[in-house]
């Protein structure tokens, strides 16, 4: 398991919360919040971009703007050799929203976002012509319940 080399204390994990809640809340009420500084908060908060624990995005409703096919894809690839050469291309694939090397039946799990089931087989296709890829075993999410990032409190004793 790889050990975090980032130390965070309890106004960084506050911090980051806060910013989960709402990526756009401000400074000033940040620091009101949390009884520090506006200077502290600031300072903080650009310490945790430039060390890349936190990235300010906008994170887009897939369902609302478009994207009706969600999936799950279990990919095996033989031989085991061309896994970090089959992973490379895959990252390359825009539909791609998840991508992990697997223990078990499977060696990588995909989820992908596909604006229809056209396109999803499509994207089916072209994974499939991806030298090293053996097989793959596709899920159709029919609907998403919960869409989220961690929990942050999780981490806390």
């Amino acid at each position: 398991m790889q050990k975090n080399t980032i130390s965070l204390d309890d106004l960084d994990f506050a911090i980051l919360s806060c910013l989960q809640k709402d990526g756009r809340e401000s400074f000033t009420v940040m620091a009101d919040k949390l009884n520090v500084s506006v200077g502290t908060i600031r300072t903080r908060v650009n310490k945790l971009i430039e060390d890349g624990t936190v990235n300010i995005i906008g994170r887009v409703n897939p369902d609302k703007v478009g994207f009706r096919s969600y999936a799950h894809i279990a990919i095996y690839v033989r031989p085991a050799t061309l896994k970090e050469q089959v992973v490379t291309k895959i990252l390359t694939l825009p539909e791609v929203s998840f991508l992990a090397g697997t223990s078990g039946d499977y060696d990588l799990e995909v989820d992908v976002m596909c604006r229809d089931n056209d396109h999803l087989v499509s994207f089916i296709n072209t994974i499939s012509g991806i030298e090293g890829i053996y097989q793959t075993n596709t899920t159709i999410y029919f609907k998403v319940y919960k869409y989220a990032q961690p929990d942050l409190d999780l981490l806390q004793d």
